[in-house]
């Protein structure tokens, strides 16, 4: 049974559940809800939650580790002698998971019959059966990848059916239990209170657990990377040439200097322009332009990022190639690390100049007022009183538009290259630490080699460099609280 109907079902249940709890709640009052300890809707919603909410995360933890369990069934059974000298048996599950997904997709559209699947076909009558349904792959796939994806779909069959037994079954064990409860004297608003409390504290612990979940990962292929290359040449190189051959110097300062290069002058761009903006938004404008021109600043924060991206590559890129590069002998390439930092900058004005305007709103008028009072210009009130006393904010915005700077690849992809270097010209193409993670887990990638898990020990500089940045910035927050508070 496909997962939508299961969880429609579930939510069936609920509904159903949650009228019938509040009929009956009334029906045991007699009529005369005031005898009633809680109101007929917390019964109810008492009901309802037993009965759908218990069975959703049951679900949700099933599709979780479902697959895991599966692949590592599967995995086991193949042979080390059906595995190519040049690959690994992670390759291998890849071509079992793709050869799986084309099946369904013939399955699915009526290209192959189920029962050309079954468990007595021969290897090779399957072949042929999966190629003339046009299932790529099937042709020239080894006889251990089809049969193991054949073994595959059984079991994630068994699952999935097991799994609709177990959720629905669930379901219906909570509406049975939770409206046999349903009376008079039962104190139903409680425990909706306490099932609500449940979720949030679920809820809390899901979002730590996740990114407890995010940096142990990082961590720990990490380490698995520095067991196969030094980590000194990982730090301290300078240069990155990754080679799947062997041979590969994975140099990480290139990437390192090119990601804060280019977030230097995005930045460079974003915070004078959002802040003055922020700043006469707040203090000089009428209440009519600001109506205006904040919504059309906030809508450069909804544009993609590739069509930032192509901006870059078709405008900005020749634009600065034939105007700037080019007369001064700098450079030739339209691809440059001015052409992504200043389409960067004007990606970010948003992110400052919004949060800094409502920051500048949030300083207490009285503060206005005593400069103002004590005879101070209204410019000297911005820059003596308003600005230092909204500068926690301020910092904030500044850091959250740097975490967006450092995280950017796609502007950089189509408008600063993908040449790793060191090089001061900010007309010359290079690349930054996010663009070589994606560089490095796309296509067939082998996980079991430096030249992939590289990308696990990008991925915890970055997080790195972002948690410092924080800590500088609540540094900052602390200081100048103290003066204010």
């Amino acid at each position: 049974m496909p997962v939508f109907w299961i969880v429609l079902i579930v939510l069936a249940l609920g509904a159903a559940g949650y009228v019938v709890g509040r009929r009956g709640a009334v029906r045991s009052a007699g009529g005369d809800t005031r005898v009633l300890h809680s109101l007929p809707g917390y019964h109810g919603t008492n009901v309802f939650i037993y009965t759908a909410v218990p069975a959703l995360l049951v679900l949700a933890c099933w599709l979780l580790l479902q697959p895991m369990v599966i692949q590592s069934t599967i995995g086991g059974r193949i042979p080390d002698s059906a595995i190519p000298e040049n690959s690994t048996r992670g390759l291998v599950m890849s071509d079992v998971r793709r050869m799986v997904g084309a099946i369904d997709a013939a399955v699915a559209t009526g290209r192959l019959a189920e029962g050309r699947l079954a468990s007595t076909v021969d290897v090779e009558t399957l072949r042929t059966s999966l190629d003339e349904a046009g299932v790529p792959m099937a042709g020239a796939a080894r006889p251990e990848v089809l049969e193991t994806a054949r073994a595959y779909r059984n079991l994630a069959g068994t699952g999935n059916m097991l799994m609709a037994v177990v959720v629905l079954g669930l379901a219906a064990g909570g509406l049975a239990f939770s409206i046999r409860r349903v009376g008079r004297d039962f104190r139903a608003r409680n425990a909706v209170e306490r099932g609500i409390l449940a979720l949030l504290i679920l809820a809390s612990t899901i979002a730590i657990l996740t990114t407890a979940g995010i940096v142990a990962s990082l961590v720990f292929e990490t380490m698995e990377f520095f067991r196969m290359y030094p980590w000194q040449d990982f730090l301290f190189g300078l240069t990155w040439s990754p080679q799947f051959r062997g041979n590969s110097q994975l140099g990480m300062l290139p990437l390192l200097w090119g990601t804060l290069y280019v977030s230097f002058i995005a930045l460079l761009v974003a915070v004078p322009v959002g802040l003055f903006a922020a700043i006469y938004m707040s203090e000089y404008a009428s209440r009519r332009f600001r109506s205006v021109a904040k919504p059309l600043i906030e809508i450069l924060a909804g544009i993609p990022t590739i069509v930032y991206g192509l901006f870059a590559l078709v405008t900005v890129g020749p634009l600065l190639r034939d105007y700037f590069a080019r007369p001064m002998g700098l450079g030739e390439s339209s691809s440059s690390v001015m052409t992504a930092g200043l389409v960067m900058g004007i990606m970010l004005i948003p992110f400052v100049s919004s949060l800094s305007d409502d920051i500048i709103n949030a300083v207490p008028q009285s503060l206005r007022d005593g400069s103002l009072g004590l005879g101070a210009t209204k410019s000297e009130t911005i820059r003596q009183v308003i600005v230092p006393a909204a500068l926690p904010g301020i910092i904030g915005a500044i850091l959250l538009a740097a975490s967006r700077a450092i995280g950017e690849t796609m502007i950089v992809v189509l408008g600063a290259g993908a040449a790793a270097r060191l090089d001061l010209n900010p007309f010359e193409a290079m690349t930054t630490i996010t663009v070589k993670i994606v560089g490095q887990l796309t296509g067939d990638t082998d996980f079991g080699s430096p030249e992939t898990l590289v990308a696990f020990a990008l991925g915890l500089t970055l997080f790195v460099i972002t948690l410092a940045l924080n800590i500088l910035a609540l540094y900052i927050v602390r200081k100048y609280r103290e003066q204010y508070e």
